[in-house]
């Protein structure tokens, strides 16, 4: 009884240090954002702003056009989202439930082009936007980042679509339900956890996702948040505030969707992991 009580307590205080571990750079990055410049560079640091102040946010949107960054990302990450669901719903309907041959070599392919590294392509893709005339444009993210993530959108929607009972389909195919009226009508209602996690998923990679951004859009309008952050750096001085207050506002519209969706993106993770 004392062993197990023991246990206990040593697995609560391994959580709360855990918890503070991954709590406390956010939360330092949160307080620094409202900080002045004299006491983001005063020593010792505090924990709690003794002067409070906006001036960062301001000048993130004011001078460095964080507003248009923040317009491109949107624009980037919710197309992405788009198609990733809209091609990666119908491939994974189609492995799952439709008569297509070699889909054991269809997914071994799709698995190892989720774990293919983008940066060993960036080169040749460079060269294809820029003979095609797509640099410093909106598809010359969309289109790689809807590639990039359509395999694992494909893998938890694949699962989804298994436990779905294939009566349904049967059902349907006799009441003279076409293919598509079947996918669309039946198993899509059916499967929206699955769409709600890939949702996620996606947008987050896309969100996030920084040296195709920096390396394909090098115009300032056409700029992404990661990009533009980065950026805020001059030659003789570091911005620590604008940097601080630009990271705050890129992880807002994370935290709401996790928050939102949680129940989905666990449920994405664990139909991945028990089906085969």
């Amino acid at each position: 009884m004392i062993q197990t009580k023991t246990q206990r307590v040593i697995g609560y205080v391994v959580l709360i240090l855990f918890l503070v571990a991954i709590i406390l750079p956010f939360y330092w990055m949160v307080v620094t954002s409202f900080k002045p410049n004299t006491d983001i560079t005063a020593y010792p640091p505090s924990l709690v702003p003794k002067h409070w102040t906006l001036i960062h946010y301001a000048t993130a949107f004011g001078h460095f056009s964080f507003g248009m960054y923040i317009r491109n990302s949107v624009i980037v990450a919710v197309s992405t989202t788009f198609f990733v669901l809209l091609f990666a719903s119908m491939a994974g309907f189609a492995i799952a439930r439709l008569p297509i041959r070699a889909k054991t070599p269809m997914l071994i392919a799709l698995l190892i082009i989720s774990v293919f590294p983008p940066i060993a392509v960036i080169t040749p893709l460079y060269m294809l936007l820029r003979t095609i005339g797509w640099l410093n444009s909106y598809q010359a993210l969309i289109v790689p980042y809807t590639a990039f993530n359509l395999p694992f959108a494909i893998w938890i929607l694949r699962n989804y679509f298994l436990q779905v009972p294939g009566a349904l389909f049967e059902a349907a195919k006799i009441d003279g339900a076409t293919v598509f009226q079947t996918f669309y009508r039946i198993f899509v209602p059916l499967t929206k956890p699955g769409l709600f996690a890939a949702a996620v998923f996606t947008f987050v990679a896309a969100w996030t996702e920084f040296f195709m951004a920096l390396v394909f859009n090098s115009a300032n309008q056409m700029r992404t948040i990661p990009v533009g952050i980065a950026l805020f750096s001059g030659q003789f001085n570091v911005p620590y505030g604008e940097i601080f207050a630009g990271s705050v506002i890129s992880i807002v519209p994370i935290v709401i969707l996790v928050v939102i969706f949680r129940k989905w993106i666990v449920s994405g993770l664990t139909s991945g992991a028990v089906k085969g």
